[in-house]
C-alpha cells in the first residue's frame, strides 16, 4: 500500500515539474450550403445561402484559435470557400483556392481546419470557382485580441460586421456565360449594405441599433466583385483603428474608400439626436455612381433617417490621398506586419527590372487576360496535389 501511494505522489510530483500544456480552444461549425431565392434589390433571384444567411454567418474568434468547419455542398455544381486574409498554420492545404484545394462536389463535404495566426482584425470569407461570389456564400470573419494583448482603445458597446459589395440582379450562370462568350462584365445593378438595400419607406429595419453616448466598432468589408465603395455614415464621423490585420494611428475620417477585398474597423460613437441614420455606400470611379443603405437605430429613437444623403469624395486624387494618411500604429501590442523602415529601401542595388504589361484578348472565344502575354489556365491536378505526388503536369499556361 505504502508502494502505491509513493508512485502516486512520484505521478502528482512529476506532472508538476514538468507541466501540463493544452491546445489552442476550438471553434466546431457546421456549413449547409444552398440555393435560395431573394430580392435583393427587389428582382427575385437565385442566391447562395449558407445556414440559410445571406450574408453567410459571421465566424468570431480570437488569436491562436482553432477553427473546424464542416462544409456540405447542396448546390448542383462545385463549391469552394477561402479565407480571405487569413495567416494559416502548418500549411496552405485550407487556402480554398484551385491551386490548393479540390472543389467540394455537389452532395458531399468538406471539413476545413485551420489555426488563426497571433493575428487580430477584420476580414471576410468568400467563394473562389465559377462566379459564386456574385450570387453570395460569403460573410464576415473577425479574430479578437488575446485578453492578455492590451488594445489602444477602450472596449465597445458592441461589435458590428458590415459587408458591403456591388451586386447583379443576372444570375451567377449568366454572368459566367457572358464571360465564356468573350464579353465583359456590365456595370452592376447596384450595391448592397449586409445583403440589402434599404428603400427608405418607413418599412426598412435597421441593421444595427445603438445606444446614446455609447461607442460601437464597426468592421467594414468590401466583398464586391469589381468596384471600389465609398463607405459614410450619417451624421457620423468614424475613427480609423485596424486595417489589413494590424492596429493604425487613430485618425477620425468622414468617409472611407474600401477597395475590392479590403477591410477597416472603425469606432463609431453614438453622439448625434435620437434617431435612424442611413449607412451608405456608393461606386467610385465610375461615370454613373450607384448607392446602396442601411439602417442605423438609436434605441430611444423613433424618427426615420433624413432622406439628404451625405456627399461621396469625387476623383481618384481623393482616395490616394487618404490612402497615404494611413499609418500603422508601431506602439500597439499586437501582430503587425514588419515595421515602417525595417527595410532600407533606398540603398538596396537594382540588380534586374522586370517590366510588366497587362492585355486583353480573345482565345478559343474567350475572353483572356494576361501579363505579358501569359493567361493561368486552371490544370487538371490541383498544383498542391501535382507538387505533394511529384508529377510533372504541375500547371498549364498559354
Amino acid at each position: 500500500m505504502a508502494g502505491v501511494v509513493f508512485l502516486v505522489l512520484l505521478c502528482i510530483s512529476a506532472g508538476t515539474m514538468v507541466g501540463v500544456r493544452g491546445e489552442d480552444p476550438y471553434l466546431f461549425f457546421t456549413w449547409n450550403v444552398t440555393y435560395g431565392t431573394l430580392s435583393p434589390l427587389g428582382v427575385p433571384q437565385q442566391v447562395i445561402l449558407i445556414n440559410n444567411q445571406f450574408p453567410g454567418p459571421n465566424i468570431n474568434s480570437t488569436s491562436n484559435n482553432n477553427i473546424v468547419i464542416n462544409v456540405f455542398n447542396n448546390l448542383d455544381e462545385p463549391f469552394l470557400l477561402t479565407w480571405s486574409g487569413i495567416q494559416q498554420r502548418k500549411n496552405s492545404w485550407q487556402d480554398g483556392v484551385l491551386g490548393t484545394n479540390c472543389p467540394i462536389l455537389p452532395g458531399t463535404n468538406f471539413t476545413y481546419h485551420f489555426q488563426v495566426k497571433d493575428q487580430i482584425g477584420s476580414y471576410f470569407y468568400y467563394p473562389t470557382t465559377g462566379m459564386h461570389r456574385t450570387a453570395g456564400g460569403f460573410g464576415g470573419l473577425r479574430i479578437n485580441s488575446r485578453l492578455l494583448i492590451p488594445v489602444p482603445y477602450a472596449d465597445p458597446e458592441d461589435d458590428y460586421t458590415v459587408i458591403l459589395n456591388d451586386w447583379y440582379t443576372k444570375s451567377h450562370t449568366a454572368l459566367q456565360k457572358l464571360l465564356d462568350s468573350g464579353r465583359t462584365l456590365a456595370r452592376p445593378d447596384g450595391v448592397l449594405v449586409n445583403g440589402k438595400n434599404a428603400m427608405g419607406d418607413g418599412k426598412d429595419e435597421p441593421l444595427f441599433t445603438m445606444k446614446p453616448g455609447k461607442t460601437y466598432k464597426y468592421r467594414i468589408c468590401n466583398a464586391g466583385l469589381k468596384n471600389t465603395l465609398n463607405f459614410r455614415i450619417q451624421g457620423h464621423t468614424m475613427k480609423l483603428v485596424e486595417m489589413e490585420g494590424s492596429h493604425v494611428v487613430q485618425n477620425v475620417y468622414e468617409s472611407l474608400d474600401v477597395h475590392v477585398g479590403q477591410c477597416f474597423s472603425v469606432l463609431v460613437t453614438a453622439n448625434q439626436d435620437p434617431k435612424d441614420y442611413y449607412m451608405v455606400a456608393s461606386t467610385r470611379f465610375n461615370k454613373q455612381v450607384l448607392t446602396g443603405k442601411g439602417i442605423i437605430r438609436y434605441t430611444n429613437g423613433k424618427d426615420p433617417a433624413s432622406p439628404e444623403l451625405p456627399e461621396a469624395p469625387v476623383g481618384w486624387a481623393w482616395s490616394l490621398n487618404q490612402f497615404r494618411s494611413f499609418r500603422w500604429n508601431l506602439t500597439a501590442s499586437a501582430a503587425r506586419p514588419n515595421p515602417q523602415g525595417s527595410y532600407h529601401y533606398g540603398s538596396i542595388n537594382i540588380t534586374r527590372t522586370i517590366k510588366l504589361i497587362n492585355s486583353a484578348s480573345q482565345e478559343g472565344g474567350k475572353l483572356r487576360y494576361a501579363l505579358n502575354g501569359v493567361s493561368h489556365v486552371n490544370p487538371e491536378t490541383p498544383l498542391k496535389l501535382a507538387e505533394y505526388y511529384g508529377s510533372r503536369r504541375q500547371g498549364v499556361q498559354v
